[in-house]
């Protein structure tokens, strides 16, 4: 099997195998076939074979065997939501008692679960729609979470530290996956433009309610309001963490990080097939 690029330490590094799959959800089976080339695959532009897929990747966890969500929202790749985790894993190697806040966590909560199950980490996680914390609250109970992971609802979609932290909080880092788009319209375009490319009509292959994908002024101004916002809770984390999907975003962020006393600022890398994207962290 060919590396995909992955964090060493990624279970799916080597690709899939698809009979195990099919074992850990046996709902996998029937998108299952031999593909064009040869190779025993799904058809990634079917919504519901993707989700079956993922579900199957998590599954492999002995410790999480429910994961039901609305197919409204977006289903996370799960080898990709797995590298952050692993990334921020070797930020984290001298700590102990590691306790994360994943802001926008989802209906899925993915990074909460893969943090359990991987590390055994603790979570905080917050989200702006209470349908996905309602869903993701179901998953926690259904996996026996309740003492890994507590969420909370952030009220105002301005914000994303105030009005969800709390006086006593600690964390180790935060960790955000930050809407792409500066509106519905734009995303809807990138939804057709992505649909033609798979080359079918494939609806909902790329789901997701609105706070999921785009944010009044798009990633830039989600990641220097999270920034900004970071700066009047300096002490609250040691680390404050990110992905950014556009490479230019990064380069005014860590402009910005100077002016507002940030002390380290680094960027890490992740490559997943011919995608790059990569996790900005800053501390104070």
């Amino acid at each position: 099997m060919k590396d995909k690029g992955l964090h060493p330490k990624n279970k799916f590094n080597k690709g899939y195998n698809f009979d195990q799959l099919v074992k850990d959800n046996p709902a996998l089976k029937e998108y299952v076939a031999t593909n064009s080339y040869g190779n025993i695959s799904i058809d990634f532009s079917n919504p519901k074979a993707v989700k079956e897929l993922n579900k199957g990747l998590l599954f492999s966890y002995e410790n999480i065997s429910v994961w039901d969500f609305s197919d409204e929202n977006l289903c996370p790749p799960i080898p990709g939501r797995l590298d952050y985790i692993h990334h921020l894993s070797d930020l984290l190697s001298s700590e102990e008692n590691i306790k994360i806040l994943d802001i926008g966590t989802g209906a899925t909560c993915i990074y909460p679960l893969l943090g359990v199950a991987e590390y055994n980490w603790n979570f905080v996680a917050t989200d702006i729609d209470l349908d996905s914390l309602d869903y993701a609250q179901d998953i926690i109970d259904d996996n026996n979470f309740d003492s890994n992971i507590e969420l909370r609802q952030q009220f105002n979609e301005q914000q994303i530290l105030k009005g969800v932290l709390e006086e006593n909080d600690s964390f180790s880092a935060t960790m955000c996956n930050p809407p792409f788009y500066k509106s519905a319209e734009e995303a809807q375009g990138a939804n057709k433009r992505k649909t033609r490319n798979l080359g079918n009509n494939a609806v909902r292959n790329f789901s997701g309610n609105n706070n999921e994908l785009w944010y009044v002024g798009g990633e830039k101004a989600f990641l220097h309001n999270y920034l900004y916002e970071s700066s009047l809770y300096k002490t609250t984390s040691k680390w404050f963490t990110s992905l950014v999907s556009k490479k230019e975003n990064v380069e005014s962020l860590e402009k910005s990080s100077k002016k507002l006393g940030v002390k380290e600022f680094k960027v890490i890398p992740m490559h997943q097939g011919n995608k790059v994207t990569r996790i900005v962290c800053w501390k104070f």
